[in-house]
């Protein structure tokens, strides 16, 4: 019984940790980068595009901006026109403009149409990959499925380290540097935590 019982948590601790593996690199890694993100030069690429509204869709306007709705064809053209992707809720409305705003990891663009003019003015700002990786660490802007990833993937991690920390239990007995080694491991960043964050 007792064999099976090691069995069992040695299996949940190397699937867990098998599952978990590419995560805690990007997530390490990336705490690395955002602690030192002062450090790190970002150089920005910008782009802007300006265009006109064709005539066809500027007749829609008014009723579009009165009713304060994206129809599809303005929502096709403007993704098409642009090479981006967004979701007709993103639209805001006002008395002379739509706004739309498409942030992403590690960049963003918006864009403004002018209700009376039909000016079309594009930016888009890539940080670089260092930037993408440090907001997925975040979760900014990642969008739904990858905060589900982050929360699975915690909760894999709280499962691999409690069965490490069980099976440290079971072997403790053998290793006689297993618990002074563990309790280092949670003496110290207490003490830089009490002692040295003001």
């Amino acid at each position: 019984m007792k064999h099976l019982a090691i069995g069992t948590l040695r299996q949940w601790h190397w699937v867990s940790s098998a599952l978990c593996l590419a995560g805690m690199l990007l997530f390490a890694v990336t705490g690395i980068t955002l602690n030192h993100a002062g450090e790190i030069e970002a150089r920005p690429q910008v782009r802007s595009v300006e265009l006109q509204l064709p005539d066809e869709l500027m007749a829609s306007l008014p009723v579009a901006a009165e009713q304060q709705l994206l129809a599809d064809p303005l929502h096709r053209w403007l993704q098409d026109s642009l090479g981006v992707r967004f979701e007709i809720r993103a639209a805001e409305w006002s008395d002379s403009e739509l706004y739309v705003g498409m942030p992403r990891p590690g960049g963003d663009a918006w864009l403004t149409l002018d209700l009376e003019s039909g000016e079309l003015f594009f930016e888009t700002t890539d940080r670089g990959w260092i930037a993408y990786a440090n907001d997925l660490h975040k979760g900014r802007h990642s969008g739904t499925a990858w905060s589900w990833f982050i929360d699975i993937f915690a909760a894999v991690c709280v499962i691999f380290t409690l069965t490490g920390l069980l099976l440290l239990m079971r072997q403790a007995r053998s290793r006689p540097a297993t618990w002074p080694v563990t309790g280092l491991g949670l003496l110290i960043p207490l003490l830089i935590a009490l002692l040295l964050i003001h």
